[in-house]
């Protein structure tokens, strides 16, 4: 078993808060994350495939086509836009990394054989990994 990764990178903007919260409670959960004007990070996406090298061309998976279907279906989606705002597959989910880790596997996994795990970095030093269901 071989495990193949793509790494991709994007930038949005997004805001934590629940919606039945006052601005108050979200505030108290989620400090700055919070912030009534949006605050943005620099994400990485890692797309980690997972099977045997194919006898005749040695891939687990072609990255060429592997980037392609991420840029596609995940990248130009929410590069650059506000996760809360912009995202149909984000709407009325609260936007932390956890749950569009959970989405993004969600608009990716129909799409590619042998989906292993999304890893993605909402800064440096954090970063969630999601396995599927």
């Amino acid at each position: 078993m071989i495990l193949v990764t793509r790494k991709e990178h994007f930038n949005a903007a997004h805001k934590l808060e629940n919606p039945d919260w006052t601005d108050e409670k979200n505030r108290e959960i989620f400090g700055k994350c919070a912030n009534k004007n949006w605050h943005g990070h620099n994400y990485q996406l890692f797309v980690t495939v997972k099977g045997e090298p194919d006898p005749e061309t040695g891939y687990v998976t072609d990255l060429k086509k592997l980037s392609t279907i991420i840029r596609e279906h995940i990248i130009e989606k929410v590069d650059h836009k506000n996760l809360n705002l912009d995202v149909d597959f984000m709407q009325g989910v609260l936007a932390s990394t956890e749950n569009l880790a959970i989405a993004i596997w969600d608009q990716l996994e129909r799409h590619i054989d042998g989906l292993h795990c999304v890893r993605l970095y909402e800064t440096e030093n954090n970063f969630v990994e999601y396995f599927g269901k």
